[in-house]
Protein backbone atom coordinates (compact mmCIF):
# COMPACT_ATOMS: atom_id res chain seq x y z
CA UNK A 1 0.00 0.00 0.00
CA UNK A 2 1.16 3.10 -0.97
CA UNK A 3 1.53 6.08 2.25
CA UNK A 4 0.83 9.72 2.49
CA UNK A 5 3.12 10.22 5.39
CA UNK A 6 7.05 11.33 5.78
CA UNK A 7 7.62 9.36 8.80
CA UNK A 8 10.83 10.55 9.93
CA UNK A 9 12.04 12.07 7.03
CA UNK A 10 11.31 15.48 6.69
CA UNK A 11 12.81 15.56 2.86
CA UNK A 12 13.51 12.84 0.58
CA UNK A 13 15.86 12.48 -1.84
CA UNK A 14 15.43 10.82 -5.16
CA UNK A 15 17.99 10.43 -7.84
CA UNK A 16 16.26 9.66 -11.48
CA UNK A 17 18.14 7.68 -14.01
CA UNK A 18 17.16 7.26 -17.58
CA UNK A 19 18.51 5.43 -20.28
CA UNK A 20 18.77 8.60 -23.15
CA UNK A 21 17.21 11.86 -24.01
CA UNK A 22 15.72 11.20 -27.12
CA UNK A 23 12.05 12.58 -27.30
CA UNK A 24 10.01 9.50 -26.01
CA UNK A 25 7.39 8.82 -24.03
CA UNK A 26 9.23 7.81 -21.11
CA UNK A 27 11.30 10.49 -20.96
CA UNK A 28 8.24 12.73 -21.73
CA UNK A 29 6.77 11.15 -18.61
CA UNK A 30 9.97 11.81 -16.54
CA UNK A 31 10.02 15.72 -17.39
CA UNK A 32 6.45 15.54 -16.56
CA UNK A 33 6.89 14.18 -13.18
CA UNK A 34 9.83 16.24 -12.24
CA UNK A 35 8.20 19.50 -13.27
CA UNK A 36 5.16 19.03 -10.81
CA UNK A 37 7.18 17.02 -7.89
CA UNK A 38 7.01 18.72 -5.00
CA UNK A 39 10.16 20.75 -4.04
CA UNK A 40 9.26 21.14 -0.64
CA UNK A 41 9.03 17.71 0.17
CA UNK A 42 11.12 16.28 -2.37
CA UNK A 43 15.01 16.55 -3.54
CA UNK A 44 15.41 15.61 -7.00
CA UNK A 45 18.03 15.06 -9.44
CA UNK A 46 18.10 13.27 -13.14
CA UNK A 47 21.05 11.47 -14.46
CA UNK A 48 21.28 10.46 -18.07
CA UNK A 49 22.96 6.94 -18.56
CA UNK A 50 23.96 8.03 -22.37
CA UNK A 51 24.91 11.18 -24.25
CA UNK A 52 22.67 14.34 -24.31
CA UNK A 53 19.41 14.71 -26.33
CA UNK A 54 16.53 16.72 -27.42
CA UNK A 55 14.94 16.16 -23.57
CA UNK A 56 18.02 17.32 -21.64
CA UNK A 57 16.78 21.49 -21.78
CA UNK A 58 13.19 20.09 -21.17
CA UNK A 59 14.70 18.22 -17.75
CA UNK A 60 16.66 21.47 -17.29
CA UNK A 61 13.88 23.96 -17.43
CA UNK A 62 12.41 21.86 -14.19
CA UNK A 63 14.91 23.19 -12.50
CA UNK A 64 16.35 19.98 -11.28
CA UNK A 65 20.01 19.30 -12.00
CA UNK A 66 21.00 16.77 -14.76
CA UNK A 67 24.29 14.88 -15.01
CA UNK A 68 24.79 12.93 -18.50
CA UNK A 69 27.45 9.95 -18.05
CA UNK A 70 28.02 10.00 -21.85
CA UNK A 71 27.83 6.42 -22.56
CA UNK A 72 27.35 5.32 -26.20
CA UNK A 73 24.66 3.07 -27.22
CA UNK A 74 25.72 -0.34 -27.21
CA UNK A 75 29.09 -0.23 -25.59
CA UNK A 76 29.02 -0.28 -21.71
CA UNK A 77 31.14 2.07 -20.02
CA UNK A 78 33.08 1.07 -16.62
CA UNK A 79 33.72 4.84 -16.59
CA UNK A 80 30.28 5.81 -16.56
CA UNK A 81 29.43 3.29 -14.21
CA UNK A 82 32.30 4.60 -11.93
CA UNK A 83 30.92 8.18 -12.21
CA UNK A 84 27.24 6.82 -11.67
CA UNK A 85 28.12 5.20 -8.57
CA UNK A 86 30.16 8.55 -7.37
CA UNK A 87 27.47 10.52 -8.21
CA UNK A 88 25.08 8.00 -5.98
CA UNK A 89 27.35 8.01 -2.99
CA UNK A 90 27.63 11.89 -3.27
CA UNK A 91 23.97 12.67 -3.27
CA UNK A 92 22.49 10.04 -1.18
CA UNK A 93 19.50 9.09 -2.45
CA UNK A 94 16.48 7.80 -0.25
CA UNK A 95 14.90 6.68 -3.80
CA UNK A 96 16.69 5.57 -7.17
CA UNK A 97 14.21 5.41 -9.88
CA UNK A 98 15.42 4.33 -13.34
CA UNK A 99 13.79 4.74 -16.25
CA UNK A 100 14.00 2.14 -19.42
CA UNK A 101 16.10 -1.20 -19.77
CA UNK A 102 19.53 -0.16 -19.41
CA UNK A 103 19.19 2.11 -17.09
CA UNK A 104 17.06 -0.58 -14.91
CA UNK A 105 20.26 -2.49 -14.94
CA UNK A 106 23.12 -0.48 -14.33
CA UNK A 107 20.83 1.62 -11.61
CA UNK A 108 20.40 -1.93 -10.03
CA UNK A 109 24.29 -2.42 -9.55
CA UNK A 110 25.22 0.81 -9.11
CA UNK A 111 22.79 1.22 -6.52
CA UNK A 112 23.30 -2.18 -4.56
CA UNK A 113 26.97 -1.36 -4.52
CA UNK A 114 26.16 2.19 -3.17
CA UNK A 115 23.95 0.90 -0.61
CA UNK A 116 20.50 2.70 -2.03
CA UNK A 117 17.69 2.39 0.15
CA UNK A 118 14.81 1.96 -2.12
CA UNK A 119 15.28 1.05 -6.26
CA UNK A 120 12.62 1.03 -8.29
CA UNK A 121 12.22 0.56 -11.88
CA UNK A 122 10.03 1.87 -14.00
CA UNK A 123 9.06 -0.33 -17.69
CA UNK A 124 6.99 1.39 -19.74
CA UNK A 125 6.95 -1.01 -23.23
CA UNK A 126 4.46 -3.55 -24.14
CA UNK A 127 4.53 -6.44 -26.45
CA UNK A 128 8.24 -5.73 -28.11
CA UNK A 129 9.65 -7.68 -30.93
CA UNK A 130 12.52 -7.43 -30.07
CA UNK A 131 14.20 -9.22 -33.25
CA UNK A 132 13.90 -5.79 -34.40
CA UNK A 133 16.23 -4.52 -31.71
CA UNK A 134 19.81 -5.02 -31.36
CA UNK A 135 21.45 -8.07 -29.33
CA UNK A 136 22.64 -5.79 -26.63
CA UNK A 137 18.91 -4.75 -26.44
CA UNK A 138 17.58 -8.40 -26.24
CA UNK A 139 20.29 -9.52 -23.54
CA UNK A 140 19.52 -6.50 -21.04
CA UNK A 141 15.80 -7.05 -21.14
CA UNK A 142 16.67 -10.95 -20.45
CA UNK A 143 19.20 -9.41 -17.52
CA UNK A 144 16.34 -7.77 -16.52
CA UNK A 145 14.09 -10.30 -16.30
CA UNK A 146 16.18 -12.84 -14.21
CA UNK A 147 17.25 -10.21 -11.87
CA UNK A 148 13.92 -8.74 -11.23
CA UNK A 149 13.02 -9.67 -8.17
CA UNK A 150 15.89 -7.43 -6.78
CA UNK A 151 14.48 -3.68 -7.04
CA UNK A 152 11.95 -2.47 -3.84
CA UNK A 153 9.20 -2.43 -6.46
CA UNK A 154 8.59 -2.08 -10.27
CA UNK A 155 6.29 0.70 -11.43
CA UNK A 156 4.65 -0.11 -14.49
CA UNK A 157 2.18 2.12 -16.52
CA UNK A 158 -0.25 0.24 -18.42
CA UNK A 159 -1.71 -3.72 -17.69
CA UNK A 160 -0.83 -5.21 -20.99
CA UNK A 161 3.23 -3.73 -19.69
CA UNK A 162 2.63 -5.95 -16.85
CA UNK A 163 1.25 -9.17 -18.38
CA UNK A 164 4.08 -8.65 -21.53
CA UNK A 165 6.99 -8.56 -18.77
CA UNK A 166 5.28 -11.60 -16.83
CA UNK A 167 5.70 -13.15 -19.94
CA UNK A 168 9.06 -12.30 -20.45
CA UNK A 169 9.98 -13.64 -16.84
CA UNK A 170 10.14 -10.75 -14.20
CA UNK A 171 9.02 -11.74 -11.31
CA UNK A 172 9.10 -8.18 -9.26
CA UNK A 173 8.57 -7.90 -5.42
CA UNK A 174 6.10 -5.94 -6.08
CA UNK A 175 3.73 -4.24 -9.27
CA UNK A 176 2.75 -0.34 -8.75
CA UNK A 177 0.60 0.36 -11.50
CA UNK A 178 1.02 4.27 -11.76
CA UNK A 179 -0.22 5.31 -15.76
CA UNK A 180 0.65 8.25 -17.21
CA UNK A 181 -0.88 11.63 -16.98
CA UNK A 182 -0.72 14.99 -18.93
CA UNK A 183 -0.68 18.86 -18.20
CA UNK A 184 -3.71 19.72 -19.51
CA UNK A 185 -3.47 23.62 -19.51
CA UNK A 186 -0.61 22.79 -21.55
CA UNK A 187 -2.12 20.29 -24.02
CA UNK A 188 -5.64 21.84 -25.22
CA UNK A 189 -7.85 23.04 -27.68
CA UNK A 190 -6.64 25.92 -29.66
CA UNK A 191 -7.48 27.82 -32.35
CA UNK A 192 -4.89 30.58 -32.98
CA UNK A 193 -2.46 27.78 -32.70
CA UNK A 194 -4.16 25.55 -35.44
CA UNK A 195 -4.25 28.61 -38.07
CA UNK A 196 -0.59 29.22 -37.00
CA UNK A 197 0.51 25.95 -37.80
CA UNK A 198 -1.46 25.37 -41.20
CA UNK A 199 0.25 28.71 -42.50
CA UNK A 200 3.27 27.24 -41.61
CA UNK A 201 2.72 24.14 -43.60
CA UNK A 202 0.91 26.51 -46.27
CA UNK A 203 -1.90 24.25 -46.40
CA UNK A 204 -5.31 25.90 -46.59
CA UNK A 205 -7.74 26.42 -43.49
CA UNK A 206 -9.90 23.86 -44.59
CA UNK A 207 -7.41 21.10 -45.44
CA UNK A 208 -8.17 17.86 -43.32
CA UNK A 209 -4.47 17.61 -41.48
CA UNK A 210 -3.97 14.11 -39.97
CA UNK A 211 -1.38 13.40 -37.21
CA UNK A 212 1.42 10.39 -36.40
CA UNK A 213 3.90 11.70 -33.96
CA UNK A 214 6.44 9.29 -32.70
CA UNK A 215 9.94 8.69 -32.92
CA UNK A 216 11.38 6.32 -35.84
CA UNK A 217 11.16 3.02 -34.37
CA UNK A 218 10.36 -0.46 -35.47
CA UNK A 219 7.22 -0.60 -33.13
CA UNK A 220 5.58 3.00 -34.19
CA UNK A 221 4.93 1.12 -37.63
CA UNK A 222 5.37 4.47 -39.78
CA UNK A 223 5.06 2.42 -43.12
CA UNK A 224 1.82 1.19 -42.02
CA UNK A 225 0.59 4.25 -41.58
CA UNK A 226 2.26 5.52 -44.89
CA UNK A 227 0.39 3.28 -46.38
CA UNK A 228 -3.27 4.31 -45.10
CA UNK A 229 -2.43 7.50 -45.85
CA UNK A 230 -1.70 6.45 -49.76
CA UNK A 231 -4.63 4.87 -49.33
CA UNK A 232 -6.40 7.65 -48.30
CA UNK A 233 -4.93 10.51 -50.32
CA UNK A 234 -6.13 8.89 -53.51
CA UNK A 235 -9.77 9.05 -52.39
CA UNK A 236 -9.49 12.09 -51.20
CA UNK A 237 -7.84 15.35 -51.95
CA UNK A 238 -7.91 17.66 -49.78
CA UNK A 239 -5.85 15.67 -46.67
CA UNK A 240 -2.11 16.47 -45.90
CA UNK A 241 -0.20 13.89 -43.01
CA UNK A 242 2.08 15.70 -40.36
CA UNK A 243 4.97 13.09 -39.07
CA UNK A 244 7.27 14.40 -36.31
CA UNK A 245 9.22 13.15 -33.74
CA UNK A 246 13.06 11.96 -33.62
CA UNK A 247 14.33 10.66 -36.72
CA UNK A 248 11.16 11.23 -38.71
CA UNK A 249 12.70 14.04 -40.97
CA UNK A 250 13.93 14.75 -44.38
CA UNK A 251 17.45 12.91 -43.64
CA UNK A 252 15.36 9.50 -43.35
CA UNK A 253 15.55 7.61 -46.42
CA UNK A 254 13.73 4.58 -45.55
CA UNK A 255 10.82 7.39 -45.29
CA UNK A 256 11.54 9.51 -47.61
CA UNK A 257 11.48 6.47 -50.25
CA UNK A 258 8.53 5.21 -49.20
CA UNK A 259 6.73 8.48 -49.71
CA UNK A 260 8.34 8.52 -53.15
CA UNK A 261 6.95 5.20 -54.23
CA UNK A 262 3.44 5.55 -52.78
CA UNK A 263 3.63 9.00 -54.69
CA UNK A 264 3.15 10.73 -51.60
CA UNK A 265 5.58 14.09 -52.13
CA UNK A 266 2.98 16.89 -51.85
CA UNK A 267 1.00 15.32 -48.82
CA UNK A 268 3.39 14.30 -46.33
CA UNK A 269 4.87 16.48 -44.14
CA UNK A 270 8.17 15.10 -42.10
CA UNK A 271 9.01 17.86 -39.12
CA UNK A 272 11.75 15.36 -37.20
CA UNK A 273 11.66 17.22 -33.39
CA UNK A 274 9.47 19.52 -32.37
CA UNK A 275 9.89 21.91 -29.28
CA UNK A 276 5.94 23.16 -30.32
CA UNK A 277 3.62 20.07 -29.35
CA UNK A 278 1.05 21.77 -28.37
CA UNK A 279 0.76 23.89 -31.30
CA UNK A 280 1.61 21.43 -33.47
CA UNK A 281 -1.47 18.55 -31.72
CA UNK A 282 -4.23 21.72 -31.53
CA UNK A 283 -3.70 21.92 -35.32
CA UNK A 284 -4.68 18.16 -36.63
CA UNK A 285 -8.32 17.38 -37.12
CA UNK A 286 -7.22 13.47 -36.60
CA UNK A 287 -4.39 11.58 -34.43
CA UNK A 288 -3.19 8.33 -35.02
CA UNK A 289 -1.08 5.85 -33.35
CA UNK A 290 -0.57 3.21 -35.66
CA UNK A 291 1.98 1.00 -33.41
CA UNK A 292 2.42 -2.75 -33.35
CA UNK A 293 3.37 -2.41 -29.74
CA UNK A 294 2.89 -0.02 -27.20
CA UNK A 295 2.33 0.23 -23.25
CA UNK A 296 0.41 3.41 -22.48
CA UNK A 297 0.56 6.17 -25.04
CA UNK A 298 1.68 9.86 -24.10
CA UNK A 299 0.71 11.03 -28.16
CA UNK A 300 -2.74 9.63 -27.99
CA UNK A 301 -3.36 11.69 -24.29
CA UNK A 302 -1.75 14.79 -25.43
CA UNK A 303 -4.29 14.61 -28.86
CA UNK A 304 -6.89 13.84 -27.06
CA UNK A 305 -6.35 16.58 -24.37
CA UNK A 306 -5.93 18.67 -27.53
CA UNK A 307 -9.90 17.97 -28.39
CA UNK A 308 -8.77 16.13 -31.16
CA UNK A 309 -10.25 12.34 -32.60
CA UNK A 310 -7.80 9.38 -32.40
CA UNK A 311 -7.17 6.40 -34.25
CA UNK A 312 -5.75 3.82 -32.45
CA UNK A 313 -4.36 0.33 -32.77
CA UNK A 314 -5.62 -2.39 -30.55
CA UNK A 315 -2.23 -2.78 -28.35
CA UNK A 316 -1.11 -2.36 -24.96
CA UNK A 317 -3.55 0.21 -23.53
CA UNK A 318 -4.85 1.95 -25.72
CA UNK A 319 -8.19 0.78 -26.14
CA UNK A 320 -8.50 1.89 -22.07
CA UNK A 321 -7.00 5.26 -22.96
CA UNK A 322 -9.66 6.25 -25.69
CA UNK A 323 -12.72 4.18 -24.13
CA UNK A 324 -16.00 5.47 -26.23
CA UNK A 325 -14.13 8.86 -28.15
CA UNK A 326 -11.94 7.14 -30.56
CA UNK A 327 -11.65 4.27 -33.50
CA UNK A 328 -9.92 0.99 -32.72
CA UNK A 329 -8.16 -0.96 -35.53
CA UNK A 330 -6.05 -3.87 -35.57
CA UNK A 331 -2.66 -3.88 -35.68
CA UNK A 332 -0.58 -3.81 -39.14
CA UNK A 333 -3.61 -3.72 -41.12
CA UNK A 334 -3.05 -0.13 -43.49
CA UNK A 335 -6.49 -1.00 -45.01
CA UNK A 336 -8.12 -0.99 -41.84
CA UNK A 337 -6.46 2.02 -40.93
CA UNK A 338 -7.69 3.54 -43.88
CA UNK A 339 -10.63 2.57 -43.81
CA UNK A 340 -11.52 4.29 -40.09
CA UNK A 341 -9.69 7.51 -41.65
CA UNK A 342 -11.73 7.70 -44.67
CA UNK A 343 -15.05 7.21 -42.32
CA UNK A 344 -14.17 9.95 -39.98
CA UNK A 345 -13.62 12.26 -43.13
CA UNK A 346 -17.06 11.51 -44.63
CA UNK A 347 -18.41 11.44 -41.16
CA UNK A 348 -17.27 15.94 -41.24
CA UNK A 349 -16.23 18.38 -39.62
CA UNK A 350 -18.55 18.38 -36.78
CA UNK A 351 -18.36 15.01 -36.19
CA UNK A 352 -14.81 14.72 -35.66
CA UNK A 353 -15.13 17.98 -33.16
CA UNK A 354 -17.68 16.43 -31.06
CA UNK A 355 -15.25 13.68 -30.58
CA UNK A 356 -12.52 15.47 -29.63
CA UNK A 357 -14.16 17.24 -27.00
CA UNK A 358 -15.72 13.78 -25.55
CA UNK A 359 -12.03 12.85 -25.98
CA UNK A 360 -10.57 15.72 -23.80
CA UNK A 361 -13.51 15.30 -21.48
CA UNK A 362 -11.87 11.94 -20.62
CA UNK A 363 -8.70 13.17 -20.21
CA UNK A 364 -9.59 15.74 -17.50
CA UNK A 365 -11.21 12.66 -15.83
CA UNK A 366 -9.34 10.07 -16.16
CA UNK A 367 -5.27 11.02 -17.23
CA UNK A 368 -5.10 14.54 -15.55
CA UNK A 369 -0.76 14.84 -14.77
CA UNK A 370 -1.98 16.31 -11.19
CA UNK A 371 -3.32 12.62 -10.03
CA UNK A 372 -0.56 11.36 -11.34
CA UNK A 373 2.10 13.01 -9.31
CA UNK A 374 0.67 12.61 -6.55
CA UNK A 375 0.71 8.64 -6.85
CA UNK A 376 4.53 9.02 -7.34
CA UNK A 377 5.19 11.48 -4.36
CA UNK A 378 2.73 8.95 -2.34
CA UNK A 379 4.80 6.12 -3.24
CA UNK A 380 8.39 7.45 -2.71
CA UNK A 381 7.27 8.89 0.84
CA UNK A 382 6.06 5.00 1.45
CA UNK A 383 9.48 4.19 0.63
CA UNK A 384 11.79 6.16 2.07
CA UNK A 385 9.26 5.93 5.45
CA UNK A 386 9.28 1.70 4.95
CA UNK A 387 13.61 1.98 5.03
CA UNK A 388 14.09 4.53 7.94
CA UNK A 389 11.39 2.43 9.93
CA UNK A 390 13.81 -0.72 9.40
CA UNK A 391 17.18 1.22 9.70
Amino acid sequence: MLGAGLGRVSRIRTTHLVTGLVQGGAETMLARLLSRLDRERFDCEAICLGESGPMADVIRATGVPLTILGMRRGRPSVGAFYRLAAELRRFRPHVLQTWLYHADLAGLVAGRATSVPAIVWNVRAADMDMRQYSATSALTVKACARWSHKPTAIVVNSEAGRHHHERLGYRPRRWILIRNGIDTSVFRPDHAARAAFRGELQIAAGTILIGLIGRFDPMKDHEGFLRAAAIVARAHDNVHFVMAGTGVDGQNAVLTNLIRDLNLDNKVHLLGNRTDMPKLTAALDMAVSSSISEGFSNVLLEAMASGVACIATDVGDSRHIIGNTGVMVPPRDSASLAAALGRRIAAGPEVRAAAGRLARARVLAEFDLTVVVQRYEQLYASLAEERVCAA
